[in-house]
């Protein structure tokens, strides 16, 4: 049983920064790759960003290059995200999760990692 929280999220005005956190606990072991999305009203869940736990080999979506920066500490079984010059548009709930790496791209695999969390919530004002 693996259990995910996400915490980091809030408030912050276009240009600001966040980092967000996700804890794992629980047979994490089993998650070699983990990976944040998010989805804002009314969209879909999106891939943002992941990282590969053998390698820390990193992806991000086209929409955060050059602002995202993905990490995570294999000791205390935690990944970030650090976000920077955020925009009104990166505005949604933030999930980690584990993940798949496919040679279309990553693809959340929440069965891996006991469901999805709750998430975090990122609003951005312009």
């Amino acid at each position: 049983q693996v259990h995910l929280e996400e915490s980091g999220g809030g408030l912050v005005q276009a240009g600001g920064s966040l980092r967000l956190s996700c804890a794992a606990s629980g047979r994490t072991f089993s998650m070699n790759a983990m990976a944040w999305f998010r989805q804002a009203p009314g969209k879909q869940r999106e891939f943002v960003a992941g990282i590969r736990r053998s390698d820390s080999a990193t992806d991000y979506a086209d929409f955060v290059k050059g602002r995202a920066t993905i990490s995570r500490d294999n000791d205390k079984n935690t990944v970030y995200l650090q976000m920077n010059s955020l925009k009104p548009e990166d505005t949604a709930v933030y999930y980690c999760t584990a993940a798949v790496i496919t040679g279309s791209g990553w693809y959340a695999n929440p069965a891996l990692a006991g469901g999805w969390g709750r998430g975090t919530q990122v609003t951005v004002s312009s």
